[in-house]
């Protein structure tokens, strides 16, 4: 079907061309046509001499030409065809025109020669159309071809830029331009698109896109490209980059997931080494170092605060991870991460350029333009930062803090449980040592008391045996001073075993012995107590030494005019605080017992504060849990035993 079509469309192309030939060639045939056509007609004639020769034979020629040449030629024909069968066949011989045939033949003719030519013109119209139906075919189909291939290379490169540029040089080679580029977002200067024109393509999101050809692309190329190359490049484009995007989304995606799975292996070894015990100065060195491969390229540390506002590195790595050497004390002042934290205990980013201090000054002589803390928060206290800083003027990444977090919970755990383990060790030996202390002081107060009383009294009963049993004056007077004796040491024995464990917390609880403590104090005491049922005896026994001790080093060193102490209870806990308005500065590592009364405190699972600020006073508050590890409220003591 195909083939005969093919020669169909040949044959009507030769027949109909779009352009007739030269005229002279048309009367040249028209010529030999007509000859040939008188020819013919008499051959037929002597082959068949009874039959009276017939002019339809011309009509043929006259369609023929007519087609080809037109209407005019076709006239022409016709009237030759006329003249020379009227010359040759009709009797008699010669011209001799008539009305009735000749006449009659002419206007067969030439209505003939014009039903051809009008036939003609419409199929000719036909043709060219058909031949322009093929055309544009052809061309759809070769655009086609172009825009698959576009398609094929934008979207073959892994990156858009590339695939653009793919693009852009398979447009060129199709329509066989010198200059073509597919661009997409905002041109980057003047120049770029000088000397050219620019056909818009809609991307997408409101990012401009847009097609640039040379200055003397044809004018017919531009209408193709920009009618019917324009939709499917701008698809192919809107592809292209929603395909950069998800490509850019799953490969930040990646990267997220990569440095989250590296971020859990840096915290998985670090708390690993705290859960193993390990030192200090070896955890806070692996912390540096981690935080050093999540963060490359940034300055790492960790910083202590000391009592003398100054702050000390405890570990300190470079940009390229080398551990950096112990370096003074720098004193904490101006703006910066340091003090910033320091002053409100959150996390503080800084820029270098613009912080004062001595802290700041130090990082710009080393090229430091930003940086970041993070608090390290133990028991409550700011004890240090965990700091970045980086030699680049871009922010510090935004999820820097969270990522540092987790590393700062990490150092106050080791800290925390550092200093606890410090604190149980010293508390071990401080009640060792308050142990041997008290047997001691008992040993040596019965020594010196009651043990001394009961030998001196054994001698004179020895020394008066005889003499006493002969006069009865004198067994009286020895009896008399044997119960006095009995008497004094009972007593000694009693005052002792009160100062081990004080009679009236068994007989009444803390309240009696609160009041009998503020009477006996030097110091005038007011007492605040509302404590609505007994305590436990171990409760009672602590509210009691702390509120003892505290009373105590009042009288002894703090020049105070008046204390105050307050006891509060409920069905949980035990809340005291002893308070006073003397010169202050009281410190527990002086020995001032103020030691024994916090490891007193925290055996018992509670909580121990003191606060002495230099000509201010000094208020120790301290809170015991009521209720015993395994669930239970402990119990006071009998008043019978």
């Amino acid at each position: 079907m195909a083939v005969t079509d093919g020669v169909r469309h040949r044959l009507m192309s030769c027949l109909l061309p779009a352009t007739p030939p030269p005229l002279i060639v048309g009367v040249i045939v028209a010529a030999v046509v007509v000859i040939a056509e008188t020819a013919v007609i008499a051959v037929l004639h002597a082959a068949y001499p009874r039959s009276q020769p017939s002019a339809a034979v011309y009509i043929l020629g006259v369609v023929a030409l007519t087609t080809v040449w037109g209407v005019w030629l076709g006239i022409g024909v016709a009237l030759a065809s006329v003249l020379m069968f009227n010359y040759f066949y009709l009797p008699p011989a010669g011209l001799h025109l008539s009305v009735d045939q000749d006449l009659q033949r002419a206007v067969i003719f030439g209505f003939v020669a014009l039903a051809s030519a009008g036939l003609a013109d419409l199929a000719r119209a036909r043709a060219i159309e058909a031949q322009a139906r093929a055309i544009e075919a052809q061309l759809r189909a070769a655009e086609a071809d172009i825009a698959a291939e576009v398609a094929r290379r934008v979207l073959g490169q892994d990156e858009l830029p590339s695939g653009l540029r793919a693009g852009s040089e398979c447009l060129a080679a199709g329509f066989g331009l010198s200059r073509v580029s597919i661009e997409v977002g905002d041109p980057s200067g003047p120049d770029e698109i000088a000397g050219a024109t620019t056909l818009e393509l809609g991307v997408e999101d409101g990012r401009p896109g847009r097609l640039v050809v040379a200055d003397d692309t044809p004018p017919a190329t531009l209408e193709r490209l920009r009618d019917r190359l324009g939709p499917a490049l701008t698809e192919i484009v809107r592809a292209a980059v929603r395909r950069q995007e998800l490509i850019d989304t799953l490969w930040a995606s990646q990267q997220a997931t990569q440095a989250l799975l590296a971020e859990q292996a840096a915290l998985r070894r670090v708390a690993t080494m705290v859960a193993n015990g390990g030192p200090p100065e070896e955890v806070f060195a692996a912390v540096t170092a981690e935080l050093h491969r999540l963060f490359q390229g940034f300055h790492t540390a960790l910083l202590r605060y000391e009592p003398d506002r100054t702050v000390t590195v405890v570990s300190e790595r470079d940009d390229d991870g080398r551990l950096m050497p112990d370096r003074p004390r720098l004193p904490i002042a101006g703006e910066n991460v340091v003090s910033t934290v320091l002053r409100t205990r959150r996390t503080a980013r800084i820029d270098y350029d613009t912080s004062t201090g001595p802290i700041a000054e130090e990082l710009r002589t080393r090229g430091i333009r930003r940086g970041l803390g993070v608090p390290i928060v133990v028991d409550g206290a700011t004890w240090g930062v965990t700091r970045i800083v980086s030699y680049r003027p871009e922010p510090v990444p935004a999820d820097a803090e969270r990522r540092l977090q987790a590393f700062t919970e990490l150092v106050a755990t080791t800290i925390a449980n550092t200093e606890n383990r410090a604190r149980l060790i010293a508390s071990r030996v401080r009640l060792v040592t308050a142990a041997d202390d008290a047997r001691r002081r008992i040993e040596r107060d019965l020594h010196d008391g009651p043990q001394q009383r009961i030998v001196s009294l054994a001698l004179r009963l020895r020394m008066t045996q005889k003499s006493a049993l002969d006069d009865r004056s004198a067994m009286r007077d020895l009896m008399s001073d044997t119960v006095r004796t009995l008497t004094e040491i009972h007593q000694s024995m009693t005052d002792l075993a009160r100062g081990i464990h004080p009679a009236l917390l068994t007989q009444g609880g803390i309240c009696p012995m609160l009041r009998a403590l503020a009477r006996r104090s030097i110091v005038p005491v007011e007492l605040q107590l509302r404590v609505p049922d007994r305590l436990p005896e171990r409760v009672d026994v602590a509210v009691y030494y702390v509120v003892s001790e505290a009373l105590s080093n009042i009288a002894k060193h703090a020049r105070a005019s008046v204390a105050r102490v307050t006891v509060r209870a409920d069905v949980r806990r035990v809340w005291l605080s002893v308070s006073d308005d003397g010169v202050g500065g009281a410190d527990p590592d002086r020995g001032t017992g103020l030691v024994s009364l916090r490891d007193r405190v925290e055996a018992l699972g509670g909580r121990f504060s003191l606060v002495s600020p230099p000509e201010q006073g000094t208020t120790l508050t301290a809170e015991i849990p009521l209720v015993e590890p395994d669930g239970t409220r402990g119990e006071h003591a009998d008043p019978a035993q």
